[in-house]
């Protein structure tokens, strides 16, 4: 679903924009948006990590996951 909008822009970003977009305003604009988008969750992802790693609690709860990885249950589910 798409929606229109009005947006004011600088003579100058206009113009740099008509020349990057190729004649679809639009469709260039939401690519860098969406580009935007994907780099702050991304961000805000690799944030979230970061302060999970400095986190005792948490770094506990890793280790005794890390602990039963290889445990070998359901190994032979197969056979």
């Amino acid at each position: 679903m798409t929606k229109q909008v009005t947006i004011d822009l600088d003579d100058e970003v206009l113009v740099f924009l008509d020349r990057l977009s190729g004649g679809n305003r639009s469709e260039y604009i939401n690519k860098l948006l969406r580009k935007q988008c994907q780099f702050a969750i991304e961000s805000e992802l690799a944030a979230a990590h970061q302060q999970d790693a400095q986190n005792p609690e948490y770094r506990a709860e890793i280790a005794l996951w890390d602990a039963v990885v290889a445990d070998g249950i359901g190994d032979d589910a197969d056979a």
